[in-house]
């Protein structure tokens, strides 16, 4: 009876287990794309690695193990067959059966893998061409990051060299250099006369130092010429209001008629307005 209730308690701890992990099962394989025509590399990509994640990936590793009278490899080769039938019914299933049914069936995960590769392989002499032509053509327009934009150069370089056609690094140096814009132009005649050869890794390292001393010298400009248009600013003002206070008369100002040189009671034209309204006037008045 004890023996029964171990089973059974061994036999609910499996099937908790196995329900808690069935949703992120799931999950996992709904991340691998379903595979078109224009999709296949990252496709095979997220199908190695959710498989390999979830320790799936054996079938496609190794080749099924044999059985001898000596070593008859159960557990091994039902861990393979496992791992090559799941392998399988995952693949098939990111796979549109549009697509599906044109491809020839395999018992073999592995195999059936690689038909799918044949189906979808593009020819290497057009990706070689389309690669190269890109990789001559780029130009650093000086926006974003010098380092990432001379990364991206040499992973174009890598794909050239997985369709065999492997670029020397001395070139791929040359090609980044001649894609930098007019303002690298110092930099550019520095490496170009120096005996010295940079690899890849010293040239990233010097382009950065170039672009931020780039971006300083242009922040000083920038600094040193709105100083430079504040102080004519400055100096224009100051100009203006001397040439006012030089034109300016000397003298008091009458507050009757405004003009420079006597007061108000010795205004002429005050008196005559005096007269005018019948008041008193003073026999100073000018």
């Amino acid at each position: 009876m004890t023996c029964l209730l171990k089973l059974l308690y061994v036999c609910c701890s499996l099937l908790l287990v196995a329900a808690a992990t069935a949703p992120n099962f799931a999950a996992q394989i709904n991340t691998i794309p379903m595979l078109s025509g224009m999709n296949f590399k990252s496709w095979k990509e997220s199908a190695e690695i959710v498989l390999g994640c979830m320790d799936l990936d054996l079938s496609l590793r190794e080749d099924r193990p044999v059985a001898t009278p000596d070593n008859p490899n159960e557990a091994k080769i039902e861990k393979w067959d496992r791992s090559n039938r799941m392998c399988l019914m995952i693949i098939k299933r990111s796979i549109p059966e549009m697509i599906r049914g044109s491809i020839a069936e395999s018992e073999s995960a592995k195999g059936f893998l690689e038909t799918v590769e044949k189906f979808f392989a593009k020819n290497d002499k057009v990706e070689t061409s389309s690669v190269l032509s890109k990789l001559v053509s780029m130009n650093y327009k000086g926006k974003g990051n010098i380092r990432e934009y001379i990364l991206e150069m040499s992973n174009l370089a890598s794909k050239l060299k997985a369709l065999k056609l492997e670029l020397p690094e001395d070139l791929i140096v040359h090609l980044v250099l001649i894609s930098l814009p007019s303002h690298f132009s110092q930099f550019k005649v520095s490496y170009n006369t120096q005996k010295e050869k940079w690899t890849l890794n010293e040239l990233i390292s010097h382009c950065v130092q170039e672009e931020e001393r780039l971006k300083r010298e242009k922040t000083e400009s920038a600094h040193l010429a709105t100083n430079s248009q504040n102080k004519r600013k400055r100096t224009a003002g100051n100009s203006s209001q001397n040439k006012k206070a030089k034109e300016q008369p000397a003298g008091v100002k009458c507050f009757f008629c405004k003009k420079y040189g006597h007061m108000k009671n010795d205004c002429s034209k005050f008196a005559a307005w005096k007269v005018k309204k019948g008041l008193p006037v003073e026999p100073s008045a000018k």
